[in-house]
C-alpha cells in the first residue's frame, strides 16, 4: 500500500519550483519506486497487490494545490499502467481516492471550516480512516481478485 503523501499549498502563480518538486517526488514518484521495488518479487511469485491512495483532489482539482492535484492525478494514470502490464501475472494494481477524512488535520480546523468543508459532501459528515482502510483491504483480499487499474472514491459523495 502506497499511502505517503505531502502538500505544499500555494497558489500556482506563486509556488516555487521546489515546493512543486516535493510533491511531485514524494507523492508521485515515491508510488513509482515503491511499486517497482516491490514488483520483481511478486511477478516471481504470480501474485500480487498494490494498493495507491490517491485524493479527491487529484479527480477534482482544487485551488491552490495544483502540485497536489497534478501528483495525485499521476498516481491513477500510474496505477493505469502499471495494471495493464502487470495483469497476466496476476498483479492488481488499484487506487482508493479518500475525500475529507477524520484526522488530526481536519481536527486542528474551526468549526465554521469544518461546517464549509462537509456542506460540500451529500453524506454530510466527514469519513473516518476506518472508511479507507475498508476499501484497501477489498482491494488486497482474494475478492478483489478480477479488479484492477481501478479507483475506489471514498468521499461520501463529494465526487461522482
Amino acid at each position: 500500500v502506497n499511502n505517503a503523501g505531502i502538500t505544499r499549498d500555494g497558489l500556482t502563480v506563486r509556488m516555487k519550483e521546489s515546493d512543486w518538486d516535493d510533491v511531485i517526488d514524494t507523492n508521485l514518484k515515491g508510488v513509482f519506486n515503491c511499486s517497482r521495488a516491490v514488483v520483481k518479487t511478486m511477478m516471481k511469485k504470480k501474485w500480487g497487490r498494490i494498493v495507491n491512495v490517491s485524493s479527491v483532489v487529484g479527480f477534482a482539482g482544487n485551488g491552490g494545490q495544483a502540485n497536489y492535484a497534478a501528483a495525485k492525478s499521476g498516481i491513477v494514470g500510474l496505477a493505469k499502467s502499471l495494471a495493464r502490464e502487470f495483469a497476466s501475472r496476476k498483479i492488481t494494481v488499484n487506487c482508493v481516492a479518500p475525500g475529507y477524512i477524520v484526522t488530526d488535520m481536519t481536527d486542528a480546523l474551526s468549526a465554521d471550516v469544518q461546517q464549509k468543508m462537509i456542506s460540500e459532501i451529500p453524506m454530510a459528515a466527514f469519513g473516518s480512516p476506518e472508511d479507507v482502510a475498508a476499501a484497501v483491504c477489498y482491494l488486497v483480499s482474494e475478492d478483489a481478485g478480477y479488479v484492477t487499474g481501478q479507483t475506489i472514491h471514498v468521499n461520501g459523495g463529494m465526487y461522482m
